[in-house]
């Protein structure tokens, strides 16, 4: 029978909250946070270890949750009142786990013959990763890498907003001289984009093994990125802005890759 937790205070309770909240916490305890029974399925089913799961029977039974993750070490019942002060989003299905989280490296990045690769330089909002990792899963991206990162990879609101998709991507957070060193060491031609570029992003032989390299919203790419780069694009507007929100223009782009290769790599 699980373990039942009534009280806020309860040391449990106050560690996941310090684990949502710190991202020194989670590197500490090697623990991350996954809500929902969607996101929570995908992390197992990429290789992620469960340490705990905490539900509430007003909303999921134990044996759902016994039948879909067994075998599990701990299972904690919370109550409603518990439940709604962990959980983010009030649509989750009232289960919440604690995991121990996996850092792919670069040197461990399985490639296929013709790769299509997302670089983010020093991305920082968790909400714009997230999105950007859902086009990844969606147009199956080789790897995503995160250079110079900014955020943790596994902040609830990259989890929260990626619906799971940091367990279906392979993701990378490296320093950007790792970044650059292993795209030429692996031949993968980079397109840089940028406003200051000439060149339409939908001109560009995109068949080829491709590597997108996004900088952020606020600044763009660094001197260090587009003086290492293949070439430089453009996505050419129209408006009174001159810029897309970073996760629409990745869209765009590995999109406009997907449509040369056929949709299919």
């Amino acid at each position: 029978m699980a373990e039942q937790i009534i009280s806020a205070q309860n040391p449990k309770i106050k560690n996941i909250l310090k684990l949502q909240q710190k991202s020194s916490e989670r590197k500490k305890q090697n623990l991350i946070v996954i809500e929902g029974l969607r996101e929570i399925k995908l992390a197992k089913g990429a290789g992620i270890t469960l340490k705990s799961i905490f539900f509430c029977p007003e909303i999921i039974s134990e044996d759902e949750i016994i039948k879909t993750f067994h075998p599990i070490s701990s299972i904690v019942e919370i109550s409603l009142d518990i439940y709604h002060k962990l959980a983010y989003r009030g649509s989750t299905e009232g289960i919440i786990a604690l995991a121990e989280p996996t850092y792919l490296t670069l040197n461990k990045v399985t490639l296929r013959k013709n790769p299509l690769i997302i670089v983010l330089e020093s991305v920082e909002k968790p909400g714009n990763l997230g999105a950007i990792l859902r086009t990844a899963d969606a147009a199956k991206i080789d790897a995503v890498i995160i250079s110079d990162p900014l955020t943790d990879i596994y902040n609830p609101n990259v989890i929260r907003s990626s619906i799971g998709c940091v367990f279906t991507n392979q993701v990378i957070a490296c320093s950007s001289d790792e970044a650059i060193a292993w795209l030429k060491e692996n031949r993968i031609k980079t397109y840089a984009a940028s406003l200051t570029a000439t060149q339409k992003y939908h001109e560009k032989d995109l068949t080829a093994p491709t590597a997108i390299i996004m900088g952020t919203e606020a600044n763009g790419l660094t001197d260090k990125w587009l003086k290492n780069t293949d070439e430089q694009i453009i996505i050419p507007m129209s408006g009174a802005i001159d810029s897309l929100n970073v996760s629409t223009s990745t869209a765009i782009i590995v999109f406009e890759a997907m449509r040369q290769r056929n949709f299919y790599q």
